[in-house]
């Protein structure tokens, strides 16, 4: 008996999903497939909870990433429920299982002088200096580029130097405007009129008078970073991690850095205490007699 035909007869009944979804789908099962072929299962009937396991941890032991592992057992999931439907199977064995977890990739900063060197930029036109303030502000207010391209002029409150964000689930919060962000917004706000039509309440917009996208933001920060020779490509984001990092770094305080981000939940900003900790060793074994390498 061959494991394959209900697969193929799976794979017609995805057809309200994208061709690469349902091509995920197939990739995932058919490595299944390999796996109980190579350990001579030829039914469904017989695939239990110990061959998933066994399956999933080969897979890692292969160098597969955890977010690719549950990718795989959604998928299989998916397909057990499928089995389950038309009496290939009594359980899905793969609804117990989990995934390892890959190691948390540390988010990419700018140190100080980067940042700095980012933002001496010459601003001397409308385009540039808005850049400029869209720059100056998201580092000041460790702003989210969503929240960056949402703000409207109501939200803005210079004379008392903070901004009201909508982050995620709506979730409103004030964040403090730097004296420096506030100067680049003043300057972009005397252009700003020059652009705005159909009385458009967005703070940043783009040559039509239109709200700024998110898409043009990250095309905008790419360039500045390219003209201004920073080592890593710029993203909006960057700089969001650059203000959490730089914060921290001064204040050790994490759950004013929660705050200021709008994270709901604290362990999402831990990471950035790794990334604290990893600065830390680069100093010690720069420093200490006993960490640095000897010269050959």
């Amino acid at each position: 008996m061959s494991l394959e035909p209900p697969l193929n007869i799976f794979l017609l009944q995805l057809s309200d999903l994208s061709e690469n979804t349902r091509s995920a789908y197939q990739r995932d099962i058919e490595s299944l497939i390999t796996f109980l072929n190579l350990h001579n299962l030829t039914s469904w009937h017989d695939v239990g909870i110990a061959e998933i396991r066994r399956f999933i941890a080969t897979r890692h032991r292969q160098g597969v990433s955890g977010r690719s592992l549950q990718r795989n057992l959604s998928s299989i999931r998916r397909f057990f429920n499928y089995l389950i439907n038309e009496g290939f199977h009594i359980s899905n064995p793969a609804d117990v299982i989990k995934a390892p977890k890959s190691p948390r990739k540390l988010p990419k900063v700018l140190n100080v002088d980067e940042t700095n060197t980012l933002l001496e930029i010459k601003a001397d036109d409308p385009t540039s200096i808005r850049d400029l303030a869209m720059m100056e502000l998201m580092y000041s207010s460790g702003l989210r580029v969503s929240e960056l391209a949402g703000l409207d002029m109501t939200v803005l409150d210079l004379a008392n130097a903070q901004i009201q964000v909508l982050g995620k689930g709506n979730k409103q919060r004030l964040a403090p405007v730097g004296t420096k962000a506030i100067s680049a917004l003043k300057g972009w706000l005397k252009h700003r009129e020059k652009f705005t039509k159909d009385e458009n309440d967005a703070v940043f917009l783009n040559r039509n008078g239109k709200r700024i996208s998110v898409r043009s933001i990250q095309q905008r920060f790419r360039h500045w970073g390219v003209k201004q020779d920073l080592k890593s490509s710029l993203h909006p984001h960057m700089l969001r991690h650059s203000f959490a990092s730089h914060i921290l770094e001064s204040s050790g305080d994490l759950r004013a850095v929660q705050e200021l981000l709008g994270h709901a939940d604290i362990s999402t900003t831990q990471v950035y205490t790794h990334l604290d900790f990893q600065r830390l060793a680069q100093v010690y074994d720069q420093a200490h007699p006993r960490a640095r390498k000897k010269k050959d």
